[in-house]
């Protein structure tokens, strides 16, 4: 790959995180300081995440993989994305805001799955160069979380009281027009399904469902989708959290946890092959509960430095389970049904399970946020560190260990 098309594909990646991370971590603290909306909304607005991930599948496999060539429709979805930002940034109330953000997230899931396909439709070895071109993305992320706090300021307490956060929504829509644009600039990547049939069982995954009968990946399933439902309450009401705790710069400080994950990914090929896939993803899950313990009893004075450590987790969180969790599903799946397998996982997991975690967390942040006043984080924080400590011992029991290749 020369370093035009290099240059080409960390642009569009780093534009692709960076929109996702300039206006969803903050929406909580928007939402609920701008549009006074409840925990309930929240987790409705949360959960179009979820609705977009059970969506996507039904874009690309019908549209993306059979007629039209990916970066097309990547740049399409982002200029509609553009559209529906600006839209987001006008709302004064919640009946309006959701629609568009409903809308939104039906649009941008998609591309998550179409900025890989450019992106592997150019490497020869993506084993060796994804990695390279992936990390872009979470150096957008981060840009995006720094500029927030630090720049620009509007997650300050007198930019969030004078309701500056609807900028986010305005960076956004911006950030999606220039990768709508220049998309269209991208290398062609035509449908590689052009004049196949395809069925709703294959666009969902569904053939991947026989995995199910090997326990052990039947336990890892219900697991995943498990994981997700405390999994949703950092997404959620983190940023909310901070803020209302005082903590400051809580977007800024809250881009630790994306630093995090770029060191412990370098960590994880050693961690997986010396201790094994059962230990990684115990150890995953255990991460989980010790952030949210963090988070339930640290603060914004002597006992930051708790809140701080918890956000730096992020990496064993996500990379110890979700990255482990892909390694595990492929190397059960076998070559016929490998993208079917994570389709299916993907659908669990984002899908299903983030959607029942949204709600989940939106129902009991509302009770506590009301009846229990100043402890009430410390309590809606041990909801999900307990429901995390069941999972990990149930699969910590069901679980047999078994030898997974891994594959670099």
């Amino acid at each position: 790959m020369n370093g035009t098309k290099r240059f080409q594909l960390s642009l569009m990646m780093f534009l692709e995180f960076f929109i996702w991370g300039g206006w969803f971590v903050t929406m909580g603290t928007f939402l609920g300081n701008s549009l006074g909306a409840t925990g309930g909304q929240l987790g409705q607005a949360y959960g179009t995440q979820s609705w977009g991930a059970i969506i996507a599948p039904f874009i690309i496999g019908l549209i993306a993989d059979r007629f039209f060539n990916a970066e097309r429709i990547l740049g399409f979805l982002h200029l509609i994305g553009a559209v529906l930002m600006y839209q987001l940034s006008k709302a004064t109330e919640f009946s309006v805001f959701y629609p568009y953000v409903l809308g939104y997230m039906i649009a941008y899931m998609p591309t998550l799955a179409l900025v890989n396909s450019v992106a592997f439709n150019q490497m020869k070895d993506p084993t060796k160069e994804f990695s390279f071109i992936r990390v872009w993305g979470t150096l957008g992320w981060i840009v995006a979380g720094l500029a927030i706090s630090y720049i620009f300021k509007w997650d300050s307490e007198s930019g969030v009281q004078g309701g500056l956060l609807k900028n986010t929504f305005l960076m956004t829509a911006i950030a999606s027009a220039i990768l709508g644009l220049f998309s269209f600039t991208l290398p062609k990547t035509p449908p590689k399904g052009k004049g196949e049939s395809i069925t709703i069982r294959d666009i969902l995954g569904l053939e991947a469902l026989g995995l199910l009968k090997n326990r052990n990946f039947l336990i890892f399933f219900v697991s995943s989708i498990l994981i997700c439902i405390p999994l949703a309450f950092y997404y959620q009401h983190a940023n909310q959290f901070l803020t209302e705790i005082n903590v400051a710069n809580a977007t800024g400080k809250m881009t630790i946890g994306q630093i995090s994950e770029v060191l412990f990914m370098l960590l994880l090929p050693w961690f997986f092959t010396k201790f094994g896939f059962k230990k990684t993803l115990l150890v995953g899950m255990l991460a989980w509960v010790l952030r949210y313990i963090l988070f339930a009893y640290g603060n914004s004075g002597e006992l930051a430095f708790m809140l701080i450590l918890g956000i730096a987790m992020h990496g064993i969180c996500y990379d110890f389970f979700f990255v482990s969790g892909q390694i595990y599903t492929d190397s059960k799946a076998g070559d016929k049904i490998k993208s079917a397998a994570q389709g299916l996982i993907t659908l669990a997991t984002y899908g299903l399970g983030m959607l029942i975690g949204f709600w989940i967390a939106g129902k009991i942040t509302d009770s506590n946020l009301i009846t229990d006043g100043e402890h009430a984080w410390q309590k809606i924080w041990i909801f999900p560190a307990i429901f995390a400590g069941v999972v990990l011992a149930l699969y910590a029991l069901l679980f047999k260990d078994e030898k997974v290749e891994y594959k670099a």
